[in-house]
């Protein structure tokens, strides 16, 4: 329910906030004087309404999106020593947490990742390859299993959604104006909308699009670190960096379906202005950054 609530408010804050700078700059009235005969205030709360909701619907839906996308398995009743140890890993590091026990799920692939997803911190979903529980210690897998809880106890999940909620509103909003603009001071359209304004906004949408693309990940890279901190507290440092380390081989880098990228523990790694595009950061930055702090 709070979440419901903090989606609410952060919808209300958007539309305050704008409607505020909008009335400061006289925006209404330069389009007025242009003659873009556009109702601003209904724009901007229609624009709210989508690029929130669009958030919040995937949020809601994550956990079951990504268990059909994986085809994770929820362990119900340990069928081994390593699914039972891992259970038991999960709830001791949760406990530790703070948060409730979330559904331990384990999915097929040979690649080095896991992922943690859920719309409530008490109701999450901790999922880690079968990859990963091969090819690493337990030791490492404590560690990416710590990772994995901080990302739940620090609400990422919904911080995350909250900012495409934020940025999405902002590129609807936009483009919308941009088009109008477009469609009436340059093309000089009447009535109605004519075919500058949908070719305007669809272009306007694409760029401001990306361009808010790289705030979404800015954030998501930046989320890492405060995960790997946390793995580190959970399950100690050291096993933190030897789990990074692991993670440095190809397998490691092996990303999850696009729509979960930025969930998994790795993501691939890019050269360049591609870096503003990485869901997650070089793994050496992380190891570094690690090892500055105290043991």
């Amino acid at each position: 329910m709070l979440r419901i609530v903090l989606f609410l408010a952060t919808n209300v804050a958007i539309v305050v906030v704008l409607g505020i700078v909008m009335k400061i700059f006289g925006i209404q009235g330069v389009l007025d004087e242009q003659g873009v005969n556009l109702n601003l205030n209904a724009m901007l709360v229609m624009a709210a309404v989508i690029g929130m909701m669009g958030s919040f619907i995937s949020l809601a839906l994550s956990k079951w999106m990504a268990m059909r996308m994986t085809g994770a398995r929820v362990i119900q009743r340990p069928a081994s020593a390593t699914e039972a140890w891992l259970v038991d890993t999960v709830a001791r590091q949760a406990r530790d947490a703070g948060i409730g026990m979330p559904d331990v799920a384990i999915y097929d692939a040979s690649h080095l990742n896991a992922f943690a997803t859920g719309m409530d911190r008490n109701h999450a979903l901790v999922a880690i390859s079968t990859g990963l529980l091969a090819s690493m210690t337990r030791d490492e897998v404590e560690a990416v299993v710590g990772h994995e809880v901080t990302h739940v106890a620090n609400g990422d999940m919904v911080t995350l959604a909250l900012i495409q909620g934020v940025v999405n509103t902002f590129v609807v909003f936009l483009s919308y104006v941009i088009g109008h603009v477009v469609d009436r001071a340059i093309f000089k359209t009447q009535r109605g909308h004519g075919p500058g304004y949908w070719i305007t906004t669809i272009v306007a949408q694409i760029v401001l699009g990306i361009l808010a693309s790289m705030i979404v990940l800015w954030f998501s890279r930046y989320r890492e670190f405060r995960a790997d901190a946390g793995g580190a507290r959970l399950a100690g440092r050291d096993k933190m960096i030897h789990a990074l380390e692991r993670l440095r081989s190809p397998m490691g880098q092996a990303a999850l379906p696009d729509q979960m990228a930025a969930f998994g523990v790795s993501g691939q790694f890019r050269r360049g202005l591609s870096r503003l595009f990485m869901t997650h950061p070089p793994i050496e930055e992380r190891i570094e950054a690690l090892s500055r702090t105290p043991a």
